[in-house]
C-alpha cells in the first residue's frame, strides 16, 4: 500500500501541478485581446513557438482599428542557456515597455519592499523572479549575463505565479537588443475601449492584419482545455487503476490471513464471542495497513514530487522543500489518506464475511 500511495501521490502531485501553472498563465494579460503570429503556437496568453511580428508596422495597423483603447508589445522569450550558469531550460524573459508594467504584470510588489522597476527602455536593468533569485543567490544590485551582456538586478519579484518566478523582465528594447530580435515582438496585449467586446474587436483585427491571430481570454482557454482536461483525466485514470489494483491485492492477502487463523476465529466464536467481533477484527487489520502505508506513501510520494520537478526544471531539490504544501496540497493530501484508508477497509470485507460464516464445528475437527 505504501508503494501504491507513492506513486499515485507523485505522479498525482506533479500532473496537478503542472495543470496548475499552465492555468495560471491566462492571469496575464487579463481583459484583454492577445495578438499573436498566425503560426504560433499558444499556452493560454503565451506563445511558446512561432513566428515574430514586425513591431511598429503591426502596432500602426492596429491602432488605425477602431475600439481600441491601448495597445502594448512584448518580446516573450524562451532561455536555453545562461551564459556562466550552465543550462537552465525552464527560465523566461519578458520585455515590457516601461510605462506598461502594471497593464501586464499588474500591481506586482517587489521583495521586501525594496528596489524598483525599470525606467529606461535602453538601460541595462532588469527585475527577476524569486525563484531565480533564491537558487543563484540574486539579490538587488547583483550583476548577471545573459547572452554576453551585463544586467543589472534592480528588484525581485514577489508572486506565487510560477511563470513569473523563473522569469527575466526587463525593457522591451533592452530584450530586443539582448535577444537578437532589434524591432519584432511575438505578442501583442489589446484593451478594448469601454463598449465594445472582445469578440467584435478580435474579428475586426484579423480582418485587417492578416498575418495575425487574435484570441480573446475565452479563445485562448478553449485552446488549453482540452490538453488540460485529457492530463486530468489521465491522472484520474491511472489513481483509479493503482487504488482498483490495490484493493485486489489487499482482498487477497486478507483472505490469506483469514484462511491461516480459521482455528483461533472457530475457538472464539465456540467461546461466545459475537458474530461482529471477527468481522471488527478483520476490518481493524485492513485499516490500520491503510493508515500505515498512507502515510509512508504521503510521505515518500511527496518527497518523489519534490525530486520529479527538481528534475524537470533544473531547480535544485533543496528550494522546493519551502513550498511542499503548493506542490503537494494539504487537501490532496486529506483526500489521498481516506482514499486509501477506505480501499483498504472495503478490501477486508469479503475476507471478514467469510471468517463470520465459517463452520465452528468442521473447523475445530480440521484444526484438533
Amino acid at each position: 500500500m505504501a508503494l501504491a500511495a507513492t506513486l499515485v501521490v507523485a505522479v498525482g502531485a506533479t500532473t496537478m501541478r503542472y495543470t496548475t501553472v499552465v492555468k495560471e498563465m491566462s492571469v496575464l494579460f487579463n481583459g484583454q485581446v492577445m495578438v499573436t503570429s498566425k503560426d504560433a503556437i499558444v499556452v493560454q496568453a503565451i506563445p511558446i513557438f512561432g513566428g515574430m511580428l514586425p513591431q511598429n508596422f503591426t502596432i500602426k495597423e492596429l491602432e488605425g482599428i477602431e475600439g481600441i483603447e491601448r495597445v502594448i508589445p512584448v518580446l516573450f522569450v524562451v532561455n536555453t542557456t545562461f551564459s556562466g550558469l550552465g543550462s537552465m531550460p525552464v527560465n523566461f524573459s519578458m520585455g515590457i515597455p516601461v510605462e506598461d508594467w502594471q497593464a501586464v504584470l499588474g500591481p506586482m510588489p517587489l521583495k521586501g519592499n525594496s528596489g524598483h522597476f525599470p525606467t529606461n527602455e535602453s538601460g541595462s536593468e532588469v527585475v527577476v523572479g524569486a525563484s531565480m533569485a533564491d537558487q543563484y543567490n540574486w539579490v538587488v544590485g547583483s550583476r548577471i549575463v545573459l547572452h554576453e551582456r551585463e544586467l543589472t538586478i534592480v528588484g525581485v519579484l514577489d508572486t506565487k505565479m510560477a511563470l513569473l518566478n523563473r522569469c527575466i523582465i526587463m525593457p522591451l528594447k533592452l530584450a530586443q537588443t539582448v535577444h537578437n530580435n532589434v524591432g519584432n515582438i511575438n505578442i501583442v496585449a489589446v484593451k478594448p475601449a469601454q463598449g465594445y467586446s472582445q469578440g467584435n474587436l478580435t474579428s475586426a483585427i484579423q480582418r485587417k492584419v492578416s498575418y495575425v491571430k487574435a484570441l480573446t481570454e475565452e479563445e485562448r482557454n478553449d485552446v488549453v482545455q482540452p490538453i488540460i482536461a485529457q492530463i486530468e483525466s489521465w491522472n484520474v485514470g491511472m489513481q483509479t487503476i493503482i487504488l482498483c489494483m490495490s484493493l485486489i491485492l489487499v482482498m487477497m492477502v486478507t483472505v490469506m490471513s483469514v484462511s491461516e487463523r480459521r482455528r483461533d476465529f472457530a475457538t472464539l466464536d465456540a467461546i461466545g464471542a459475537p458474530l461482529h467481533f471477527v468481522f471488527s477484527v478483520v476490518i481493524l487489520e485492513t485499516s490500520l495497513i491503510g493508515v500505515f502505508g498512507a502515510l509512508l506513501g504521503i510521505g515518500f510520494g511527496s518527497l518523489a514530487a519534490l525530486l520529479i520537478a527538481s528534475v524537470y526544471t533544473n531547480i535544485p531539490l533543496a528550494l522546493f522543500f519551502p513550498s511542499i504544501f503548493e506542490i503537494v496540497p494539504p487537501l490532496y493530501m486529506v483526500q489521498m489518506f481516506a482514499a486509501i484508508v477506505l480501499v483498504c477497509c472495503l478490501g477486508g470485507i469479503v475476507p471478514a464475511l467469510s471468517a463470520m460464516r465459517m463452520r465452528v464445528a468442521e473447523v475445530l475437527r480440521a484444526e484438533y
